[in-house]
């Protein structure tokens, strides 16, 4: 009976630890799996979809000209008026902001964060933008056809898989833009990335937002960060278009102390413009803009800058070469969605660049998820793995010691790669993502502690 007794205790230990053995090894593929996912991503519909070679995602707004044309005179006036809202706000809050810059930490401008000012309410904008973005449907019918249809009903069903800490807010609230500044500046990130459309245009799903730029530059200014601008898609955008576009920029707001200059390596101080897409006009076009011999060449005038052109397929950075741009930036957040957001290749795209006199500008993100956009779309999710996926993504980008690192984003909540802090958030139907066990402003945190890496790390690099 003894004999027996300890055979049957020895046979049920061996089967607990073999248990959690196989538990232990299916929780550690789970893990890699989400933070190396598969290389042939890209080639995938899924991923393919999203690229606006199959799906337009930016129209005029036709629909709106004719109120636009009405509100015309308006225009100055409405300027005037959210200027002076915000400089009346930013007096009311000036005395401590030299015990705030105490407190915070220096900006990094080698941190470069994209930052969205298309989310509207009814209290600042009549309804809301953005936030009630439809349900966009699978390109192949029969798939479509799976998936369901509409759009959000803020604010507490809205078109995002975490929920802002500050709610479904309005990008003209003044108190918004504030908290934005001081948490991008408590993160150490520098410069700020403008999604930016010509005035009177905008995204399908948006409003114009270019009177908000003199409002954003001034609280930027307050926290001592600067801004660029990541020039979108717009209709009919060719070299003449952009000739216009970066002359309007630069005479507007190329004055404001907030407007960001890069030195470069022969110590000129220029402007820096990011082209979203810019893969989808040919490399000729472009080249009539910048090269020194093109038709439309912006080369040597006052408006001259740094433009860094989107890379999404290997064969783009022979196409970026020849057009005329000063560097790449990889922008997805879904390591493996494409070939310029796949960590593995940015070596060789950095060695590519250090051979052609171009910049490289690795996009890391904390994650990704646009299944309350794209339902069908879960095949390019990323879990956030309480904040390693975003570590990961910064040593990889460290690892190529590039000049400028780019992050995205601070606020695009569609695409869930936000590191503005959210909220935990149960409604009747919806149940939303977080970041527990962590604090709201844990990506904040992180992105303050890799800051300070690469500013160590630089300073090896460049001894």
């Amino acid at each position: 009976i003894l004999n027996y007794d300890i055979m049957a205790r020895f046979r049920r230990r061996t089967c607990i630890i073999l248990l959690l053995f196989i538990l232990f090894i299916c929780s550690i593929m789970m893990a890699l799996k989400t933070l190396r996912p598969d290389r042939a991503g890209f080639g995938d519909p899924f991923g393919l979809g999203l690229l606006p070679e199959l799906q337009q995602r930016t129209v005029l707004l036709d629909s709106k000209q004719n109120s636009l044309n009405k509100a015309q005179g308006d225009t100055v006036t409405r300027v005037s008026n959210l200027h002076s809202i915000a400089v009346n706000t930013m007096k009311a809050s000036m005395s401590p902001v030299k015990k705030l810059e105490e407190e915070l930490s220096s900006p990094n401008y080698n941190f470069h964060i994209f930052y969205y000012t298309w989310y509207g309410n009814p209290q600042f904008d009549g309804k809301y933008i953005h936030w009630n973005h439809p349900l966009l449907p699978h390109w192949d019918p029969k798939i479509a056809n799976n998936y369901p249809k509409g759009r959000h009903n803020p604010p507490e069903d809205i078109g995002a898989n975490f929920y802002p800490e500050l709610g479904s807010y309005s990008s003209k609230d003044p108190t918004v833009i504030e908290a934005h500044m001081k948490q991008m500046r408590s993160a150490s990130t520098g410069v700020i990335v403008l999604s930016w459309y010509p005035p009177g245009m905008a995204d399908e799903n948006g409003e114009p937002t270019d009177d908000l730029v003199p409002v954003v530059l001034d609280y930027a200014h307050k926290y001592n960060l600067k801004v660029t601008f990541h020039i979108e898609p717009y209709k009919d955008r060719d070299d003449r278009s952009m000739y216009h576009n970066v002359k309007y920029i630069i005479d507007r707001y190329g004055s404001h102390p907030a407007f960001y200059r890069h030195k470069t390596s022969t110590g000129r101080l220029l402007p820096m413009f990011y082209v979203y897409d810019s893969y989808v006009t040919i490399p000729e076009i472009w080249a009539n803009l910048l090269t020194v011999s093109g038709s439309q060449s912006i080369r040597n005038t006052p408006y001259d800058a740094l433009f860094i052109a989107l890379l999404v397929e290997e064969r783009h950075k022979h196409d970026i070469h020849r057009s005329g741009f000063d560097g790449m930036y990889t922008y997805f957040a879904t390591n493996g969605f494409s070939y310029g957001s796949s960590h593995h290749n940015w070596a060789s795209l950095k060695a590519f660049c250090d051979s052609n006199n171009l910049m490289f500008i690795p996009s890391v993100g904390p994650g990704y998820i646009d299944t309350s956009i794209r339902p069908w779309n879960n095949h390019n999710t990323r879990n956030r793995v309480n904040g390693k996926y975003y570590e990961t993504a910064f040593s990889a980008a460290l690892l190529v010691r590039p000049e400028i690192i780019s992050i995205t984003s601070f606020n695009e909540w569609h695409e869930g790669t936000q590191i503005e802090k959210a909220v935990p958030k149960r409604t009747g139907q919806v149940v939303y993502l977080d970041y527990k066990p962590h604090k709201p402003n844990v990506y904040l945190e992180l992105t303050l502690k890799w800051s300070e890496k690469y500013r160590k790390e630089q300073e090896q690099w460049l001894m």
